[in-house]
């Protein structure tokens, strides 16, 4: 008898870092323990923000480029084969409030932490921090394996 029940979404976020490969990798094994699916969501931001003093950083990215980045990323992640039923989204704008909104469908949100501390968390933010501080389901935050 098939099941009426919804089946659990994680989103994560991929950023191309080691840390947001290890959320990636965190999330697939988490969703195939309860039965979920995994969106893997690549975002980038061309715009500047003014408010912050700041600009882009890499203003200049196309959406071809962004899709090859993200390509890599998952390569990255998952040498040779991805997990079944992995969906892919690429979308052009903050990476915070893209993974905020996308939290609103989600049952998880699954971050990775790049550990940028300091003066730079204070200018740019910290997408973990404000996924955390803002997302309307629960959320993970994974820091990069490191090996002493």
């Amino acid at each position: 008898m098939e099941s009426l029940e919804p089946v659990p979404l994680v989103v994560v976020g991929v950023d191309g870092s080691p840390a947001s490969y290890e959320a990636l990798r965190w999330a697939a094994r988490y969703a195939e323990l309860v039965g979920g699916e995994v969106e893997a969501i690549h975002s980038w931001d061309t715009w500047v923000t003014p408010s912050w003093g700041g600009r882009a950083i890499e203003p200049d990215l196309d959406l071809e480029q962004a899709r090859h980045r993200f390509g890599q990323a998952l390569e990255a992640a998952f040498p040779g084969e991805r997990p079944p039923g992995l969906r892919e989204r690429l979308v052009e704008g903050d990476p915070s409030e893209v993974l905020i909104r996308a939290s609103e469908r989600a049952d998880l949100l699954v971050v990775g932490h790049r550990g940028r501390g300091g003066f730079a968390r204070t200018m740019l933010g910290s997408v973990s921090q404000r996924c955390a501080q803002h997302a309307a389901c629960p959320v993970v935050v994974v820091r990069e394996n490191r090996k002493p």
